[in-house]
């Protein structure tokens, strides 16, 4: 055996969450670092010396939401995809599931990564996340791409619309907001809860095989799952308090790429972001729902691709005395 294969081998045997099958992605591997005292998952590959990205993905997915992206990727980056607290095969912590306790948890798995400053893209509640960690360590990021969410305190709004054409895009914010009935309805239904949100949010029902539902439901369903998959809307007034928060400091000032989608559920991001972000720039991907890394993962790459070129060759601003 090979000492890849050995080390390949020896990630696995880490693997905390039973009964959750790993899939491996051609040319990356599996890792669990410490993050604030729990384990969180990546999966890494790439160029070793490429400028890192690292990708975050939402609900109801895990990081493998992206693997249709990260070859792509991976011909010019180093590349880090990694479960969220609670998501995949990262640890279900109890406790707050606000989005700055989670990205302080997310910077410490990059930094146990020996990463010191990164490009962050993040989808759904990964950009929840992402948009928090842009305000607390804008100092280890180049720049962010957010992708069709609405963040708390920011561009989330705070009531549901009662229009059923625009409803069934957000109903669940407030159904995953009562306590214990969204755990009485759904356990044991897991698979019927996420086949209807991936295949009602993408453009195409055909967009997701029977295999990826299987793989999703379950992340939901074992060990805590489907508690911290709530957790992250039910912590969410808590994300928009400590929003404002640092809002009311400073504004973000790293570069952010605002990608939405034709058919998506924000039509324009970057001008959702735009007065809270000194420079926030948009691309629009055709042909899209909301699941866009799935459903266009070359238009991602390449709207990635030409950011991280286009603000690299700007540079850092220059620092007024």
């Amino acid at each position: 055996m090979t000492d890849a294969a050995t080390a390949a081998n020896r990630s696995c045997d880490q693997n905390s969450i039973s009964g959750l099958p790993l899939h491996d992605l051609a040319g990356f591997t599996h890792r669990w670092v410490d993050a604030e005292g729990i384990r969180l998952h990546a999966v890494e590959g790439g160029r070793p010396a490429g400028p890192v990205v690292v990708l975050l993905a939402g609900f109801p997915q895990t990081w493998w939401a992206w693997r249709k992206a990260m070859p792509g990727l991976a011909e010019r980056f180093r590349v880090i995809a990694l479960d969220l607290p609670g998501q995949g095969h990262s640890d279900r912590p109890r406790g707050s599931y606000d989005t700055h306790t989670v990205a302080s948890r997310v910077q410490a798995a990059v930094a146990a990564l020996n990463v010191t400053k990164y490009w962050l893209v993040a989808h759904d509640v990964g950009a929840w996340v992402a948009f928090s960690l842009a305000l607390k360590y804008e100092d280890r990021l180049h720049g962010v791409a957010l992708l069709d969410a609405g963040i708390p305190g920011i561009t989330l709004p705070d009531a549901i619309p009662t229009d059923p054409d625009q409803a069934w895009k957000t109903w669940h914010f407030a159904f995953h907001l009562v306590p214990d009935l969204p755990e009485a309805l759904l356990a044991g239904r897991e698979r019927a809860y996420v086949d209807w949100f991936l295949k009602a949010k993408a453009l195409s029902p055909n967009t997701f095989g029977s295999a990826e539902i299987d793989h999703y439901a379950a992340a939901v369903a074992v060990e805590g799952g489907l508690r911290a998959s709530l957790a992250y809307y039910r912590d969410a007034a808590e994300s928009a308090r400590k929003n404002h928060d640092a809002l009311g400091r400073q504004h973000v000032t790293v570069p952010v790429l605002g990608i939405s989608s034709s058919h998506g559920s924000i039509p324009d991001m970057a001008a959702s972001i735009s007065p809270w972000a000194d420079n926030a720039t948009g691309v629009v991907i055709p042909r899209a729902g909301h699941f866009i890394p799935d459903e266009q993962p070359d238009a991602v790459v390449d709207a990635l691709t030409a950011f991280i070129d286009r603000e690299s060759a700007v540079g850092p601003p220059a620092v007024r005395g």
